[in-house]
């Protein structure tokens, strides 16, 4: 793609373009509005993952992207208010756009309460439909994830410069700390249960609670909060820049680093302190994505911008401390250094797919991490083991038995 190119899936269509992609290096992709109207600079990513649209565009770990799909036929299944990711969805943490193939089709599903159209308006994403999908799908592997600005104007009304000169303007991710944006303002106390085919989700009774959770929020994910309360668990979320002395006065069994957005060295700036004295508790720790970085910075290692990133629900996994290969969701930006890794952290996790760092954890303590999505939503169940593992390192530090993992 070059200045002013056009990825239209219909290339014959006279109708006038009423959204418009441009790209950093000056490339215009043009196609046809859908969702909220206006203007937004963001990093374009592809997603790969062929369910779980609404729960992918709700993951405050988009926060700062645009989701380009892969998968042509986005919206058939409409949404609905149980399949929100985000914990405080008033606020609307997630993607700021997102790139289709197709037109969005009318929802038929028997959990659908809304069009995906009028949800998008909702929660003010901004889409692109008509675009060959794959066509920038690959352009992204080749040239890296780009800084970008999308653009909707029912009237088809655009300063095709302006939009230029916003998308080559823009800073990008690196150096951006969104984790203090997609963070709980205060803290709160979760009690609902993971969803149940044709019941829904309930709730976790007081008398039903075994252990206590602290989370670190740093944009989490709900789902990552019911797999915790489906072991018992009650779980506190607090806000990312909460001292370790309020986490510590708060008696947790457990310390959880939630997944999150932007770039993790400048989130670390004020979370690694905190992590770092809540290592020397003894307190078993467990982190994801943004936590699973968070940490490594923690322990010594360091991060770096990849060039693409993983964004999916098909990525294979190896866990080095079974021997096994998974298939998990991931949706990351940067990763672990495994070159940095200090002499006393293990390198547990790998990527199939580039042999880059996935898990980490320090030997001798109850402390590991993942850089994957164990809790899916969407995606496999392959890793849902790893929360209880976490939950029988809270079981060890009480002298309880262990669970079976599998």
């Amino acid at each position: 793609m070059t200045a002013t190119s056009s990825l239209s899936t219909a290339p014959w269509t006279t109708a006038k373009p009423t959204a418009l992609l441009v790209l950093a290096d000056g490339t215009v992709i043009e196609g046809q509005g859908v969702g909220a109207t206006g203007a937004v600079q963001a990093e374009v990513v592809f997603n790969t993952a062929l369910t779980g649209y609404e729960e992918i565009l709700t993951d405050p770990s988009y926060l700062g992207q645009i989701v380009t799909f892969t998968f042509p036929h986005i919206g058939n299944v409409g949404t609905n208010e149980e399949d929100i990711e985000d914990l405080t969805p008033a606020a609307r943490h997630g993607a700021v756009g997102t790139i289709f193939k197709a037109d969005i089709t009318d929802p038929s599903n028997y959990r659908a309460s809304k069009h995906l159209d009028a949800w998008l308006k909702a929660r003010g994403i901004i889409g692109l439909s008509g675009v060959d999908t794959r066509a920038l799908t690959a352009w992204i592997r080749e040239n890296g994830a780009p800084n970008a600005v999308i653009a909707h104007d029912p009237n088809g009304t655009f300063d095709i410069e302006d939009l230029k000169a916003k998308a080559k303007a823009w800073s990008g991710l690196e150096g951006l700390d969104l984790a203090k944006v997609a963070s709980s303002g205060q803290s709160s106390v979760w009690n609902e249960k993971p969803w149940v085919w044709n019941e829904g989700v309930s709730e976790l009774a007081d008398a039903d609670v075994a252990y206590h959770v602290v989370c670190m929020d740093f944009g989490v994910k709900r789902n990552i909060l019911r797999l915790f309360t489906g072991l018992n668990c009650k779980v506190t979320v607090v806000p990312a820049n909460t001292s370790a002395a309020d986490i510590i006065a708060l008696k947790p069994d457990g310390i959880f680093l939630s997944n999150g957005p932007g770039d993790p060295a400048a989130t670390g700036e004020y979370a690694v302190p905190v992590i770092q004295e809540l290592i020397k508790t003894d307190i078993p720790m467990f982190g994801i994505c943004l936590g699973h970085q968070m940490l490594g910075l923690a322990l010594g290692a360091k991060t770096e911008k990849m060039h693409q990133g993983h964004h999916g629900a098909n990525h294979p996994v190896k866990d080095f401390t079974t021997g096994k290969v998974e298939i998990v969701s991931m949706n990351h930006g940067f990763a672990v250094d495994s070159k940095s890794l200090p002499e006393g952290v293990e390198e547990t996790h790998i990527s199939l797919f580039d042999n880059t760092n996935c898990g980490l954890r320090l030997t001798g303590k109850n402390v590991f991490s993942v850089q994957h999505h164990p809790e899916a939503s969407p995606g496999p169940q392959d890793s849902h083991y790893l929360f209880r593992r976490f939950i029988n390192m809270v079981r060890e530090t009480k002298g309880e038995p262990a669970l079976a993992e599998r």
